[in-house]
């Protein structure tokens, strides 16, 4: 039983049945399709409810959404977010951001933001290219944010759909923000 055991260990040895192991898993690998795809050339599907750059969205006919609430930068764990927010002259107890900062530098993407704003005026997009040499262009400012918005607004409006913040139907597209009756009554 010695000389059996001892031979079967030589003639492993001498056989290198260690390396035709190795080579039998690489000959394995070597006929399947590859798992990678080439990034510049080729796109990746992304899913509706990717969390990608922030955008501020507008109604169809062009008004902005966002009535200058701040509860996006409240809501923010990052604190990435700065909303000024304005009245506006011509109609008293309506409101409006004036300036809109996002510093990209520092978001988490988490969603609260978007998940906070009761008129559905910010969304997340697809858009997660904006590499940069200059760490300043990270900070978003209001018009490059409604360009975003304006630019990947159904990307946008399928996030909204995907998180269950919007209907895909027509009572949802004609939805505004408007005051409650007792204050417009006192407007009059």
């Amino acid at each position: 039983m010695r000389i059996g055991l001892l031979t079967k260990k030589l003639l492993h040895a001498a056989l290198f049945d260690e390396i035709w192991d190795a080579m039998k898993v690489t000959f394995k690998h070597m006929f399947h399709r590859p798992i990678t795809f080439q990034y510049p050339r080729e796109q990746r599907t992304i899913p509706d409810a990717h969390r990608g750059a922030l955008g501020l969205l507008r109604y169809d006919d062009g008004v902005e959404r966002c009535v200058g609430c701040d509860l996006c930068e409240v809501a923010c764990p990052s604190h990435c977010i700065k909303v000024v927010s304005a009245e506006d002259k011509n109609l008293p107890l309506e409101r409006y951001a004036s300036e809109f900062y996002i510093d990209i530098t520092k978001c988490v993407f988490c969603g609260y933001c978007v998940e906070a704003c009761p008129v559905n005026a910010l969304a997340m997009t697809k858009m997660y290219e904006y590499s940069t040499h200059d760490k300043r262009t990270l900070l978003f400012d209001k018009k490059r944010l409604n360009e975003i918005g304006d630019r990947y607004l159904e990307d946008a409006k399928k996030y909204l759909i995907a998180h269950n913040q919007e209907k895909d139907d027509q009572r949802s597209r004609e939805y505004r923000y408007f005051f409650p009756e007792p204050v417009l009554k006192s407007k009059n």
